[in-house]
């Protein structure tokens, strides 16, 4: 298959686009690297430089002719979409109208969209089906809601398939410390360098953590999937990707802390605005749509996070 991934230098997309071209598909990878890193890209994908916004996105994207887009570029920060709303909404919903037109014009039969477990809001009832209540209370969020409807205007009747994937809270190798709200990262990283880490809140707020390597994994099932992903229903192109486990912060930093042996203690500092409360999907379309799972456990996948991150920083 020929595959064109947007942010394939960024956390997710590099760990896609190895996980690709180990099963012997042809990548493309378009980032304008404000995020992602040279040191992420595989040699063996063809790499253009560039802001999905760039005019020049749609003709880079004929020429490579992709039968599938995965498009993962994204402004990520809750904080940053606090500052700079505009940015946040011109990144996150023009640049996905910009993908979705270039793909339908480069003739993909599908395209794969990320959203997030923020267009949820607070919600009302745990887990968080697909169908829940949308009440974003973040920029962040209402962008990527935005994103997901202006998706479906895009590609209505343009015969590409299309899904938007709405991760809970991602980590794994990869991810930088140094920005892209991950939790893990951002604590990993402190107790790498032997400094205390920080928790804004209580730490007894709850979060969804899924590997990295079982979002590679829906999205590859996905792409592989033989049944139209985008359904009749106001959400059916959307998909939870979770694990539907509910894991808080404080625990987190508590496995942090035994599986690196770095005994320092943790500093609480107030919750952040636009921060949610309580968050966990409920993955069981994708489960009943893909037959796909999250298989990683928290404490092997924060195993393998902390030698990435110690290997990384020390």
């Amino acid at each position: 298959m020929r595959v064109l991934v947007t942010g394939g230098a960024g956390f997710i997309g590099s760990s896609l686009v190895h996980a690709l071209i180990a099963g012997g598909d042809a990548v493309a990878v378009v980032d304008d690297l404000s995020t992602g890193t040279v040191a992420n890209l595989h040699p063996a994908a063809a790499f253009r430089s560039m802001d999905i916004l760039d005019p020049a996105l749609t003709e880079m994207m004929a020429d490579f002719a992709p039968e599938a887009v995965v498009h993962l570029a994204a402004q990520t920060d809750v904080q940053r979409s606090i500052a700079d709303p505009e940015r946040d909404r011109a990144v996150n919903v023009d640049g996905t109208v910009a993908v979705a037109r270039a793909a339908a014009a480069a003739g993909a039969r599908v395209m794969l969209s990320a959203s997030s477990a923020a267009v949820y809001g607070d919600p009302e009832a745990l887990p968080i089906s697909e169908t829940a209540s949308k009440r974003p209370i973040n920029p962040y969020g209402a962008s990527k809601l935005a994103a997901e409807s202006a998706l479906a205007r895009t590609l209505e009747g343009t015969g590409v398939d299309f899904a938007c994937m709405r991760f809970s809270n991602v980590y794994g190798p990869r991810q930088d410390w140094r920005g892209e709200g991950g939790v893990v990262a951002i604590l990993g990283a402190r107790f790498a360098a032997g400094e205390r880490p920080v928790i804004y809140g209580d730490g007894t707020q709850t979060r969804d953590f899924i590997y990295v390597g079982d979002v590679v994994a829906f999205i590859l099932d996905a792409l592989d999937a033989q049944v139209p992903l985008a359904g009749g229903s106001p959400d059916g192109a959307a998909y939870n990707v979770s694990t539907g486990t509910a894991t808080s912060v404080e625990q987190v930093a508590s496995y942090l802390r035994a599986i690196s042996g770095v005994l320092v203690g943790i500093d609480h500092e107030p919750a952040r605005e636009g921060d949610i409360r309580h968050s966990v999907l409920d993955p069981t379309k994708a489960a009943a749509a893909l037959e796909w799972r999250a298989a990683q456990p928290i404490e092997s996948g924060l195993a393998i996070t902390w030698r990435w991150l110690s290997a990384n920083l020390r």
